[in-house]
């Protein structure tokens, strides 16, 4: 260890050393602890007895979530007799090793690996004033163990002067146990996964089109059995089915301008990976991909007004064809129901009225025909499982061949590193 250099690289194997150097006290003070050095204050403690060592976390499932420390480090301390004292909102770290010190920024394993082999410099070391008034603000119990140490008189004065900031709390048994049911319960994202699945996410996503509902003219009415029943021979009652295209598809009601209009957003911004993808964007395209699926839902609603103005004129002609064809049958094969309704002679306009009657059962209402059509639009964030495809890299390289997905790769593999 470099006691001279003010910047430093702390990661836990650096946090071991210099807990092993330690002969006095020792002050750790972080949102949460690893394994490895957590064991390293246990082997500290038999040496050293446990009141010399002070050890202040947040116990909070937050913390372990995004890979500050480990329940398993926790219960290792606790069941080792050292007390640990619990600090709310902790996330900056801090570890004083007799007259040693340095304040540093903890890795969240959940972000990103502890660094080894090209370190980082995530740690300032801490002037002799400076230990003294961190231990002095940190709590009463690591001001005591400060004051213990002060070396004259003048020491003695300006720590006992300093105001402890931080008043921490003694651990809560029964929170950490409900911490440990909740991590039973739902365990933590494996923190190498996430890692490797965040390479990838700020580049794209996938994403869903679909526009339902718009295709009026393709709708089809299944004709009242009462009515497709008469005049039909008994043999083939039951199993010949009739149905009428509501609208003529070539009408005004026509949705083919906005379904073109979608195809080609979907050709221009999101290209197929794949049946076994599906369609994927690229997340600096979303700005402009999103202006034209605004501008695409203006027209749908241009469209629905459009048709509310005209489609019950056109569902009415509809009808009324239907009415027109199955008058003269209705006449030669007269259902009893109509003799029981109009008695022995029912007159035309009794059977217009009749079948009328059936097929509004069956016949949809404008408004309801246009309040069906919906543009969905449905992003899906990548996952580990999708990015793990043997087809992956050379499909998404199909898709965007001026990307460098060889450098973002090369990422995703390092990012799934232990540690």
């Amino acid at each position: 260890m470099m006691r001279e250099t003010f910047f430093q690289h702390i990661n836990s194997e650096v946090l071991c050393e210099i807990i092993a150097q330690t002969k006095k006290s020792l002050c750790y003070a972080a949102p949460g602890i690893q394994k490895i050095p957590a064991a390293e204050i246990v082997a500290l403690s038999k040496n050293l007895g446990p009141e010399l060592i002070s050890v202040f976390l947040d116990i909070d499932e937050n913390v372990l979530r995004m890979g500050y420390g480990t329940l398993e480090a926790i219960n290792l301390l606790r069941d080792s007799g050292i007390t640990i004292q619990h600090i709310s909102g902790l996330r900056n770290g801090l570890i004083v090793s007799d007259d040693i010190g340095f304040s540093y920024t903890p890795t969240a394993l959940f972000l990103e690996k502890e660094q080894t082999e090209a370190p980082i410099l995530n740690a300032m070391r801490l002037m002799p004033d400076q230990i003294n008034e961190a231990m002095a603000r940190l709590s009463p119990a690591s001001k005591a163990i400060a004051l213990a140490q002060a070396q004259t008189d003048e020491e003695i004065r300006h720590i006992q002067e300093l105001v402890t900031e931080i008043q921490p709390e003694k651990l809560n048994v029964k929170n950490l146990e409900e911490i440990q049911q909740n991590l039973i319960a739902a365990p933590p994202v494996k923190f190498d996964i996430a890692r490797q699945v965040r390479v990838f996410q700020p580049h794209f996503q996938y994403v869903e089109l679909s526009l339902t509902g718009a295709a009026i003219q393709r709708n089809k009415l299944n004709l009242p059995r009462s009515i497709q029943k008469i005049g039909m021979d008994k043999e083939l009652e039951g199993r010949l089915k009739t149905t009428f295209d509501l609208l003529d598809k070539n009408g005004s009601a026509s949705s083919k301008d906005l379904e073109k209009e979608l195809k080609e957003i979907r050709d221009n911004f999101t290209p197929s990976l794949g049946k076994n993808h599906g369609r994927v964007i690229l997340k600096k395209s979303l700005s402009r991909f999103e202006e034209r699926i605004a501008e695409l839902r203006t027209k749908i609603e241009d469209h629905q007004k459009s048709l509310a103005g005209h489609l019950e004129e056109e569902l009415e002609k509809s009808k009324e064809m239907i009415v027109n064809y199955y008058l003269p049958i209705v006449q030669k094969n007269i259902p009893d129901h109509l003799y029981g309704t109009y008695g022995d002679n029912p007159t035309e306009e009794n059977i217009k009225k009749w079948l009328t009657r059936e097929l509004n059962k069956t016949f949809p209402t404008a408004e309801s025909l246009v309040q069906k059509i919906q543009l969905d639009v449905n992003y899906k964030d990548v996952t580990f499982d999708t990015l793990n495809r043997e087809d992956f890299l050379g499909s998404i390289q199909k898709a965007y061949p001026d990307e460098d997905w060889e450098k973002t790769y090369k990422e995703f593999r390092a990012a799934g590193e232990s540690k």
